[in-house]
């Protein structure tokens, strides 16, 4: 079965159709059409019958005249008495024909003599030859008086409305799945934080209009949860900032040097993290989509990879040029970059744009993670304790971060074992 709801809606209205139509012309067939054609055809071999009692009843008169007359006259057939030659050769029987069936059904009953039966062709003319015992007897007939030939018009008529009527069905239908498209388009474009299609709002049936109002709802829900909690840490960090300035201050009024320079370090690490938890709730969320040049994204790192002695290797196919939140997607590709860089030597990024659809994969030839923590690495503030978490700094948000600004276009971050030895971290996003 189809997958869409405009294919299986087709089929819904179709079928139903197809199968009536289907059952209506075999009833067609099978009573009126054979019924009509078997008693045409039995009129017809009973006046050849009754033609057939005159010649040998009658004396020929002036070579059966008056017999060739009356056929003609009474019975619209055309007679002729032929001499008593042998009948022509069966000629081909077509696959299908009821006419020469119901013929030569009537024939064998009526006038039990051989015959011959000619009503191939496209001719209007059907030729009946009958042998009787010293002559031939030849009969040409309309084809209208043996046949019911009116059958092509029922079945025109009946394929004819069926498809205005299926023309207009479509149409309907048509209008009829549009909102729900709508819907789907809009969910989709809020699903890659996208803005939603400024020509929507809930239109179709009542069920369609229900389920747009409920989307604009709970979009609506979710944008004022995300700006009331980036308010709130705005507000937290605020007062927060003021504290630690405070406490620099204090700090530099008083206190020995030794123990400053360690007060210093913590006030700094407390600034780190609370910058930290801030992006995270924040997760680039305000920001609007635009076009992001991914070579010179890579540029930028590969750069930023000389300065932390590293070695990179970057390869792009396909355009340049991705439809992203570009600050949100630096971002993401730098925490899950940074990261490589931090517990690996040598990175490789793999990045592929084609058909909709952007792939980026990174290697490295790091310690790499357990396949059973690899999901821990993406909650919040979870640091493993393993090799690598050799370095004490951070917030354990950099690839929680990374995943959420992921998913908010619609994408997503998985972790895999790398050629290389390390890690693998896989990006895939709708582009």
């Amino acid at each position: 079965m189809p997958k869409r709801l405009y294919a299986r809606s087709l089929i819904i209205v179709i079928a139903p159709m197809i199968l009536l139509q289907s059952v209506i012309a075999f009833v067609f067939m099978e009573r009126h059409w054979q019924t009509v054609t078997q008693r045409l055809s039995a009129a017809v071999t009973r006046d050849i019958a009754a033609v057939i009692d005159m010649i040998e009843t009658y004396p020929p008169g002036d070579n059966y005249a008056d017999v060739i007359r009356i056929a003609q006259d009474r019975l619209q057939l055309k007679i002729d008495i032929l001499p008593p030659d042998p009948l022509p050769a069966p000629g081909p029987k077509p696959f299908f024909s009821i006419l020469d069936y119901s013929l030569s059904e009537q024939i064998n009953q009526q006038i039990n003599r051989p015959y011959w039966l000619d009503t191939v062709g496209n001719s209007n003319i059907v030729e009946i030859r009958v042998r009787l015992e010293d002559k031939v007897l030849r009969v040409f007939a309309r084809r209208s008086q043996t046949y019911a030939s009116n059958t092509h018009i029922f079945l025109l008529w009946m394929v004819g409305t069926s498809l205005v009527l299926l023309t207009i069905a479509v149409a309907f239908l048509r209008n009829q799945i549009r909102p729900i498209l709508n819907l789907a388009e809009a969910a989709e474009s809020f699903g890659k934080g996208r803005p939603m299609p400024s020509d929507f709002r809930p239109r179709g049936a009542d069920e369609v209009r229900r389920a747009g109002a409920a989307f604009i709802l709970m979009r609506e829900r979710i944008e004022r949860q995300i700006e009331q909690r980036t308010a709130m840490l705005t507000g937290v960090s605020h007062d927060l900032r003021t504290i630690l300035t405070r406490f620099k201050l204090q700090l530099a009024l008083g206190g020995s040097k030794m123990d400053r320079e360690a007060l210093d370090q913590d006030i700094d690490d407390m600034q780190s993290m609370l910058e930290g938890y801030l992006a995270f709730a924040r997760g680039e969320a305000g920001e609007d989509t635009g076009l992001l040049d991914l070579a010179a994204l890579l540029e930028k790192l590969s750069e930023e990879a000389k300065l932390r002695r590293r070695r990179l290797s970057t390869s792009l196919t396909g355009s340049p040029e991705v439809h992203v939140r570009p600050n949100a997607f630096a971002r993401l590709l730098g925490n899950v970059v940074g990261n490589a860089f931090r517990y690996a030597k040598n990175v490789d990024i793999v990045a592929t744009h084609a058909r909709g659809s952007l792939l980026i994969i990174v290697d490295d030839d790091g310690p790499g993670i357990p396949a059973d923590k690899r999901e821990d690495v993406f909650k919040p503030f979870v640091r493993l304790d393993d090799a690598r978490n050799q370095d004490a700094s951070g917030t354990g948000l950099g690839l929680s971060i990374a995943r959420d600004i992921a998913r908010s276009h619609g994408g997503d971050i998985t972790l895999d074992d790398s050629p290389a030895g390390g890690l693998r971290a896989v990006i895939r996003i709708p582009a």
